[in-house]
């Protein structure tokens, strides 16, 4: 989403690091490019005036522009600025402290990715929090809107309240908190009504839900492809409704941001939910500096770790850690690899929460290089036979073309996946000669090597990096770059 921003604040902020020296002149001039940066990424433009005027105050001062990295420094201060315009440093949690059952309410307008995002929520809290939580559906004017939220909840395992036909919002509130009493439930989320657009009997609708259920939370779900559309429908519902907090959705597509960043300003409310994919469990807690990070393109390591610790099961991990001690690496490893990328979000995601790896993402997308070629790959491993996948070593000519035609792709292919693997094989036996897992670490620990991840452009990760948790243990994620999408 903040791909086009990113872009254009690295342009500005590449001019200021190659300068020795600033002027007061060169910082209003880069103030300049950044505030039609920002508008142009469809930021609100009250929160444009408010951020540039604030940074440039803070930019022109003489600390800055006699310091010895005065360029660093200005990126700093933007890197602040977009933090506290994001909402601050703390990151905004759920206030789940009042005596159970403790009632999230969900608000937005029809088409948001409400009940979609009321299902995430729910499996979050279950599945993080550990909470016993049930979901109710008030929306009695959209068709198999309450039957939809029940599929969700059963693909989820969080329980929905029963639907009884003909029954009215305030009615189904009054039953689902009985139930809810009864049940010892934790959290109780309702699912209200939206509409296409704001108007007076969907507030009166949601008032008299409040009234009944007194929610601890009310969470406004927008959709951030509408752009400043997003911010006047939040707006409206902020002068109606007792917010406390918003769930942004759709973060993945491809629109310019601009919501994103002016909700909080515009608001006052924290946004404590993004919407990162169409999966139950693409729902991420908002990072204010975390997604700063992203944006001046410096990553964000600890998401990626997180994602790594969800997506590598211990005993695969500890697996692999012995077989990497013994030298040992066959197609199963690396098969096993490369399914744990996939549900990490998939190359593009890896390299955006790699500092530095900017430049290798801009190549990537060059390339063509997608999230199919993990598939390809899989898809050749798998037409394999058991021992083949063993022992590589037997793939004759014969065996390439079976695999090839079994995987729909062609015999190069098949080669430069063995040739990948040969290479991997080397650098595991490299491991086993400097004494294993603990050697690696030592020269890690001292420098020794950059970490860079191989095939993605030689971006190292600086001393002490020691890879990606789940893809080698140090080793780096597999080569990628010659399996480019045809």
């Amino acid at each position: 989403m903040f791909d086009s921003l990113s872009d254009r604040l690295g342009g500005v902020f590449d001019k200021l690091r190659g300068r020795g020296a600033l002027k007061e002149q060169d910082v209003r001039d880069a103030m300049r490019e950044v505030r039609i940066a920002l508008l142009e990424a469809d930021v609100a433009l009250p929160v444009v005036r408010r951020f540039v005027d604030q940074v440039t105050e803070k930019a022109i001062g003489q600390s800055v522009l006699r310091s010895v990295t005065p360029g660093q420094q200005v990126v700093k201060i933007v890197n602040d600025a977009i933090v506290e315009m994001l909402g601050g440093d703390t990151t905004p949690e759920l206030d789940l402290n009042a005596a159970p059952p403790v009632v999230i309410m969900m608000v937005g307008l029809q088409g948001s990715g409400k009940t979609t995002s009321t299902a995430k929520i729910a499996k979050l809290l279950k599945e993080k929090q550990g909470k016993k939580a049930m979901m109710a559906s008030l929306d009695v004017n959209r068709p198999a809107a309450q039957e939809q939220l029940k599929v969700l909840g059963e693909q989820v395992g969080v329980a929905t309240l029963p639907i009884i036909p003909g029954q009215q919002p305030t009615e189904i509130a009054t039953r689902a908190m009985q139930a809810a009493k009864l049940q010892a439930i934790d959290v109780l989320l309702l699912d209200t009504a939206g509409r296409l657009h704001v108007d007076q009997q969907l507030m009166d609708e949601m008032k008299a839900v409040a009234e009944i259920s007194r929610p601890q939370e009310t969470l406004l779900v927008v959709d951030s492809l509408t752009g400043q559309d997003a911010v006047n429908v939040a707006q409206s519902f902020a002068g109606e409704v007792e917010l406390t907090g918003v769930v942004l959705t759709r973060m993945d597509g491809d629109a310019r941001g601009g919501a994103a960043l002016s909700m909080r300003a515009v608001t006052g409310k924290p946004i404590k939910f993004a919407g990162t994919g169409e999966k139950m469990d693409a729902i991420e807690v908002f990072h204010p500096s975390r997604v700063a990070n992203r944006i001046l393109g410096m990553g964000d390591v600890v998401s990626l770790v997180e994602k790594a610790a969800e997506a590598v099961k211990v005993e695969d991990a500890e697996a692999l850690a012995k077989r990497m001690e013994q030298g040992k690496f066959d197609m199963n490893d690396l098969r096993m690899q490369l399914k744990q990328m996939q549900s990490m979000g998939g190359l593009g995601m890896l390299a955006g929460m790699m500092p530095g790896m900017k430049k290798a993402k801009a190549a990537m997308a060059a390339s063509n290089m997608d999230d199919k070629v993990l598939v390809r790959m899989d898809a050749i491993i798998g037409s394999m036979t058991p021992k083949e996948r063993t022992n590589p070593a037997l793939l004759n000519a014969k065996r390439k073309i079976r695999v090839a035609k079994g995987s729909g792709t062609q015999v190069q292919d098949v080669n430069k996946l063995l040739k990948m693997h040969m290479e991997m094989s080397k650098a595991m036996k490299q491991i086993k000669k400097m004494g294993g897992l603990k050697g690696l670490a030592a020269m890690f620990g001292k420098g020794g090597l950059d970490g860079a991840m191989p095939g993605l452009g030689g971006q190292g990760l600086g001393p002490g990096a020691g890879g990606l948790p789940g893809l080698g243990g140090g080793g780096g994620a597999p080569d990628l770059s010659k399996f480019l999408k045809k």
